[in-house]
């Protein structure tokens, strides 16, 4: 949960907060670490690749300059795979709370949310509406969605 008195930013883009208070969003602003700290954040997992246009420069720095530590996982949005998710979910496990997971979209993100979630026994409809809510690669005619619709049905 947020800290008393602090609103989550919901002005983020895509940001979302998950039942078990993990937060998620797509990219971050130079602004959003002190942000991030007043709600709360001890940790964010970086899922973007550094290269990309709206990645944010020095995230890292930014981050510990606000008392947080940080995980990069690089995703190529063609190339999502099984050991990225277990990176992700050993990340979680043992990173010291509450957890930020972000990409550029929360595409990444609430994929690979939503294969652990259905390891962890969340029931399917409600792991795919938390997906739904942000994106469907379920259903999207984008080539850019096929690798992501093939590696969620590999895993379901």
């Amino acid at each position: 949960m947020a800290k008393p008195g602090n609103a989550d930013p919901a002005d983020i883009r895509n940001w979302r907060r998950r039942p078990d208070g993990t937060t998620t969003s797509g990219r971050l602003e130079p602004h959003d670490p002190a942000r991030l700290a007043a709600v709360g954040v001890r940790h964010v997992v970086n899922l973007a690749l550094d290269s990309h246009p709206e990645a944010l420069a020095d995230e890292q720095a930014l981050l510990a300059a606000q008392g947080i530590g940080y995980t990069h996982i690089p995703v190529p949005f063609d190339a999502p795979t099984a050991e990225h998710i277990a990176r992700l979910k050993a990340t979680l496990e043992e990173a010291e709370g509450p957890v930020h997971v972000h990409c550029i979209m929360n595409w990444r993100v609430t994929a690979f949310m939503y294969l652990l979630d259905l390891e962890a026994g969340v029931p399917e409809p409600e792991a795919r509406a938390r997906l739904l809510d942000v994106w469907d690669p379920f259903t999207s005619d984008e080539p850019a969605a096929r690798p992501w619709r093939e590696l969620l049905s590999q895993r379901r």
